[in-house]
């Protein structure tokens, strides 16, 4: 089975913040979890796809860029989106499909917008998905501190379905590229 790690906006303004916006909860936890999740990829073989977010430092500048804690592959594929979701207005979609990709491990920021956004569209499009649990984060709303947005999503996503693909919920220590879901099934 074709895999792809697909992280999604770990860029350095978004992860560190700024003026107007804080740090997103639990920001080393984060990194260290997506470095050790790019190895796993590496070891199985994984495509790594990396989304960046325009919106970010105006799509510019070192803000813009990814973190620079994070690990990059040379091999890595990295896409730039316009809008919430990864998929539209992108070429994310096409590059799956032609590297016949079954299965993305998701990660990065921010669990309510693009994250869930993410995990969504992939299983109507044909993915299975395993969400990394704590491999994704966001700051806190006016109603919610960020440790509960992400422990809510982490709730709901897991069983997600759309009849024949669907998204589980693992931690950054399991073995992520051994998916579980045809045990579910």
């Amino acid at each position: 089975m074709k895999q792809a790690l697909l992280i999604i906006d770990v860029q350095q303004e978004l992860v560190d913040g700024n003026k107007e916006e804080k740090s997103v909860f639990n920001k080393e936890v984060l990194l260290d979890h997506v470095n050790a999740v790019i190895n796993k990829a590496l070891k199985s073989h994984a495509l790594i796809v990396f989304m960046r977010d325009k919106d970010v430092a105006d799509g510019k500048g070192p803000g813009f860029q990814i973190h620079k804690k994070v690990n990059v592959p040379t091999t890595a594929k990295i896409f730039d989106k316009a809008a919430t979701n990864s998929f539209y207005g992108t070429a994310l979609m096409d590059f799956l499909k032609e590297n016949e990709v079954e299965h993305l491990v998701i990660m990065g920021c921010q669990t309510e917008h693009c994250i869930d956004t993410a995990v969504r569209t992939a299983t109507v499009n044909h993915f299975d998905v395993t969400l990394v649990g704590d491999g994704h984060s966001t700051t806190d709303s006016s109603t919610l501190s960020a440790e509960k947005i992400i422990s809510h999503h982490n709730e709901i996503l897991h069983g997600h379905y759309n009849v024949d693909h669907f998204s589980v919920v693992r931690t950054a220590q399991e073995d992520l590229f051994e998916p579980i879901h045809d045990s579910y099934r």
